[in-house]
């Protein structure tokens, strides 16, 4: 019947967004109930410390009490009491109060549904704040007061407990399922109920020592009508679920104050969660007055372009306060001072760091200066981490990044003398050249094996059967299809039809998929980087890395459990002289000054930003390591925490940081963006260095044809000069005479078979 009710304190915790309590219990369901927040902040992520005391003896912990107050004398202390009873509790509320820490540094949550019944007269003038809660609505407290007696007259005892309300709605559970049974089968109970006895599986009485325990026949039945029970009880609404357990009820969240009772501030229900009314809570006027009539005091760090020094002005004047600087966190701080309405003064951190925890437990850079004063503020680049979670408060983050690679810009490489050939692979320029090979000689196979493709020609010598297609002319039909020039032959049989046909639609492919691509590797100048993402970078060790010497970043890999960043992170630590950079301008020139070996890993937004700064020459390489984002941090517990969030959530909704990230990033850029070139310029025109290959390969045609045809000349003068036994000088005079004659006589045609070989083709007679 006693609901669950871990979550209720957990959105509680998540509510007053503590990040170290104290959990104070004395039962086996304490435990348990701890056990299962710690499984709801793993399953959550929720960056929550949480120390444990187990408490035995409840009427002897003044001195474990007098410690635990005496071990952080300063700060704010969050306790959660889960204490069994109401008359424990209110034991150990006692003794709270003789150690004193009822101030107004502690804040209690009270891990009991009953928080109306206890006696907190005495913690209403010390300050502490306590939360609680109440299953049993206050209107239902004297319900069953005796007939007479006014609710005003009763007495601690006449009111209805907790306890009480759970027992009548427990009997109230057990008599509607019995109904509900009955209902069903009225005759149900027969067999169980005979003759004034109860028989238990048939047999009189109940056995309850036996070896093996039974089941009762009704038993079954009667557990699922217990959770089919749906009624309002003095609990509430009284519902189960599958497993047995309350659903769908509400419990009201109590808090007492400093000079007011216990009075209700919102409600928690176990659908909708935990909902604080405003108008229950109340506001007090002191914090109003406190809010407004105090310059708050923002701390800062100089990183352009977040916060830079303002240039001195023409006419001489000298800037003070606020004006002395701009940047993107500058006008970030100005538009939620009017939002927010409160003034501000913004002043350098005096150590020049963002925030690392130091060696004896305090924190260095704006997070020290948050978490130990003066600093009310921090609007800069900081990173919102789990540890820095811990001692400070973030509001929602106004920019998005990530961890990535910072590399010097490679030189732009020229199109080669044979660049037209990069539009495809070595491996498919083989395969082409295999492809050309193989299907002329299956052209050739198949007109040797086909009698469609041979022919009777006559010859001076008699007819003779011939083929076109012989082993240079199949070469040269498939080079002519290739090259979409055709060829004087064609296939006469089917099957030469059909290698022709194949052949003609893989070049059709072929020569469109490279046309395709030609223009682009002849117009445009690559750069080749040395690595492409961060798996490239931790494979090598000839370009050195590192990362900023004091801040997310490193802690970052420090901290990683990843293979891959962990190795990263040793080969940093390990490497001599050290990689780190005192700051993100020093990381940056040493990319610059390195002549490509070093990488520097530092935030995307600031890579984005050196990335448009002359020289030009940094680039970022692969994507983001990781996913964070930057904060407006508060000292814990600040009264400005909520407001500042709702004001960086108004402006990213109105696009306003949109606005200051274009302003400070690429409005003022001194490089040219990929779109600025694009739109600035057409298409580029080609050079003789781009199509240079192509006149080397016409000219070296020309030569290879001139060299081959005096080759030939002279090969067949020397056979001439051996059958007809001439001199090589007569050989090499011309082989046939032009005329202009006519004949009337067929017979009269002159041959010339004395001067040259039987050609394949007859001679034609005109």
């Amino acid at each position: 019947m006693r609901p669950l009710y871990e979550e209720a304190m957990m959105d509680i915790i998540r509510y007053y967004s503590w990040k170290h309590i104290l959990y104070i219990y004395d039962s086996r369901e304490g435990l348990s109930r701890l056990e299962k927040i710690y499984r709801e902040i793993l399953r959550k992520t929720i960056f929550i410390e949480i120390e444990s005391l187990y408490i035995a003896d409840i009427t002897e912990c003044y001195m474990a009490l007098r410690n635990l107050d005496q071990r952080q004398p300063v700060g704010n202390k969050y306790i959660v009491l889960d204490i069994s009873t109401v008359s424990r509790l209110q034991t150990i509320l006692y003794q709270i109060q003789r150690v004193g820490m009822n101030r107004d540094s502690y804040h209690y949550v009270i891990g009991s549904l009953a928080m109306d019944e206890l006696d907190l007269r005495d913690f209403t003038y010390g300050g502490v704040n306590i939360t609680g809660f109440a299953l049993v609505d206050s209107s239902l407290r004297y319900d069953i007061a005796p007939s007479g007696l006014a609710a005003s007259e009763l007495t601690a005892p006449n009111k209805l407990t907790v306890e009480a309300a759970l027992a009548i709605d427990a009997f109230s559970v057990i008599i509607e399922s019995l109904r509900m049974t009955l209902d069903s089968n009225s005759k149900v109970m027969q067999n169980t109920f005979r003759r004034g006895q109860i028989y238990y599986n048939e047999t009189a009485g109940i056995q309850c020592r036996t070896a093996v325990p039974s089941t009762l026949d009704l038993g079954p039945d009667i557990i699922r009508r217990l959770r089919q029970v749906n009624l309002n009880g003095k609990t509430g609404l009284v519902k189960f679920d599958e497993s047995g357990h309350r659903k769908d009820f509400r419990l009201n969240v109590l808090e007492l104050n400093i000079n007011s009772d216990p009075r209700q501030i919102g409600v928690w229900t176990h659908n909708r969660g935990l909902n604080i009314s405003r108008e229950l809570q109340g506001e007090r006027p002191f914090e109003r007055v406190f809010f407004y009539n105090k310059t708050r005091i923002v701390t800062t760090i100089i990183s352009p372009p977040y916060l830079m020094e303002r240039r001195k002005p023409d006419d001489g004047r000298v800037l003070t306060g606020n004006d002395q600087y701009e940047g993107y966190c500058a006008d970030l701080a100005l538009e939620i001072s009017r939002i927010v309405s409160f003034d501000y003064e913004l002043q350098l951190v005096k150590d020049q760091k963002y925030g690392a925890k130091l060696g004896d437990g305090k924190w260095n850079g704006m997070v020290g200066e948050l978490t130990n004063g003066p600093a009310d503020l921090a609007i800069a680049p900081l990173t919102i981490s789990s540890i820095r979670e811990r001692v400070i408060d973030f509001s929602k983050p106004f920019m998005d990044l990530g961890i990535s690679i910072m590399i010097k810009k490679p030189e732009k490489l020229k199109p080669g003398v044979f660049s037209f050939m990069a539009p495809l692979s070595s491996q498919i320029w083989l395969c082409i050249g295999m492809s050309y090979v193989g299907v002329s000689f299956i052209l050739f196979l198949v007109s040797r094996f086909s009698p469609y493709e041979w022919q009777i020609e006559d010859r001076l010598s008699g007819p003779s059967f011939t083929n076109d297609f012989t082993i240079l002319n199949s070469l040269w039909f498939s080079l002519g299809a290739f090259m979409r020039q055709g060829c004087d032959m064609s296939p006469r049989s089917l099957s030469g039809r059909i290698v022709g046909s194949a052949w003609w639609f893989f070049t059709l492919i072929i020569i469109s998929s490279y046309t395709a691509n030609l223009a682009a590797f002849l117009t445009v100048e690559r750069m080749l980087t040395p690595i492409q993402n961060v798996d490239d970078l931790a494979k090598q060790t000839e370009i050195l890395y590192g990362s900023l010497d004091a801040g997310s970043t490193k802690d970052f890999f420090m901290t990683s459990k990843i293979p891959i960043y962990s190795r990263m992170w040793k080969f940093m630590e390990q490497t001599q002289p050290s990689v780190f950079a005192n700051t993100t301008e020093d990381g940056v020139q040493r990319v610059r000054n390195s002549k490509g070996k070093y990488a520097f890993l530092l935030e995307s937004t600031m890579n984005d930003y050196y990335n448009q700064r002359k020289p030009c020459n940094t680039m970022k390489v692969g994507g983001n390591l990781d996913a964070k984002g930057y904060g407006v941090a508060t000292p814990v517990g600040s009264d400005l925490r909520e407001p500042v969030s709702l004001a960086v959530l108004q402006l990213l909704e109105t696009g306003t940081l949109q606005k200051f990230h274009k302003k400070w990033w690429y409005d003022r850029g001194e490089c040219a963006t990929d779109e600025n070139k694009s739109s600035g310029s057409s298409h580029s025109a080609l050079t003789l260095s781009n199509v240079a290959g192509i006149f080397y390969i016409l000219i070296g045609g020309l030569g290879l044809s001139m060299i081959i045809s005096l080759i030939e000349f002279l090969y067949k003068s020397r056979q001439r000069t051996r059958r007809h036994k001439k001199t090589y000088m007569e050989a090499k005079r011309p082989r046939t005479n032009f005329c202009s004659c006519s004949y009337s006589d067929p017979s009269q045609l002159i041959t010339f078979s004395h001067l040259s070989e039987p050609q394949s083709r007859p001679y034609t007679q005109v």
